[in-house]
């Protein structure tokens, strides 16, 4: 997150009944599938289908940014032939989906650590964002092997490149200093966090960007995950109130 796009913990960003960003950590593949005595593999396959949903979905109702967790930095310790079927979901619909995101004027980016995927799933990427690169109805970012930590690593890292001098001269470091550096400084903070299949963590999921995002979480599997699902969790973010930090009756002379 740049300067430019604003903290929550610096000032009080604009806010409304429809988030701008939604964040969504896509869980339940595989219990959707052990629930079906069907293998792990099946689950994730049928997750894609919710991923068209949900994108569709963004798309109609003018939500701006929608950032999906795909694989974590620690789903490498998951069994190998489910890993194998990840990466090669990712490729074919990287392959599959990617003009029909271009079509609707749909810009994709992928955030995290590339280094540890095969190249030519690397280079898949790189063609899709470059293909997308001017789209403007929604911004679809997808987080593979992606880790809050080593988001905030990475970018203390970068920031200690660019500032050797400034840095071994113990100089004060803000946060404005740091935050050009985040994997998704030109995104706004997620206004609302979605989290399916039961779990209520955020599991070192976008940690810095979420620090007064709305928390919503359902039992739903993401296989399952809908339309309908997307408007009820809408609908119980239209009615937080959304203080950062102020008093109930600040927010209502701010609004009045």
């Amino acid at each position: 997150m740049s300067s430019a796009q604003g903290s929550s913990t610096q000032a009080v960003p604009d806010s409304s009944a429809k988030p701008r960003h939604v964040a969504i950590i896509m869980d339940g593949n595989g219990r959707w599938a052990t629930r079906r005595h069907l293998p792990r593999t099946a689950g994730h396959i049928r997750g894609v289908q919710a991923v068209r949903r949900v994108v569709e979905y963004c798309g109609e109702q003018g939500i701006d940014y929608l950032t999906l967790f795909a694989f974590s930095s620690e789903n490498w310790r998951r069994p190998q032939e489910e890993v194998n079927l990840l990466m090669r979901l990712f490729v074919r619909s990287l392959q599959k989906e990617v003009i029909k995101l271009h079509k609707g004027n749909i810009r994709l980016r992928v955030v995290g650590d590339l280094s540890a995927f095969d190249p030519q799933l690397v280079k898949l990427i790189h063609e899709a964002e470059a293909l997308t690169c001017n789209n403007t109805a929604l911004t679809l970012t997808i987080a593979a092997n992606y880790g809050g930590r080593w988001d905030i690593l990475q970018a203390i890292q970068q920031l200690a490149k660019s500032r050797p001098q400034a840095w071994l001269a113990g100089e004060m470091i803000q946060e404005a200093d740091l935050a050009p550096y985040l994997s998704m400084s030109w995104a706004p903070e997620p206004d609302l966090f979605i989290r399916t299949g039961g779990e209520s963590r955020i599991s070192n999921f976008l940690i810095w960007q979420l620090a007064y995002t709305e928390l919503y979480f359902t039992d739903k599997y993401w296989p399952d995950f809908s339309g309908a699902d997307m408007d009820q969790a809408i609908a119980w973010y239209a009615q937080r109130e959304r203080r950062f930090g102020r008093t109930s009756a600040q927010v209502h002379a701010s609004s009045s």
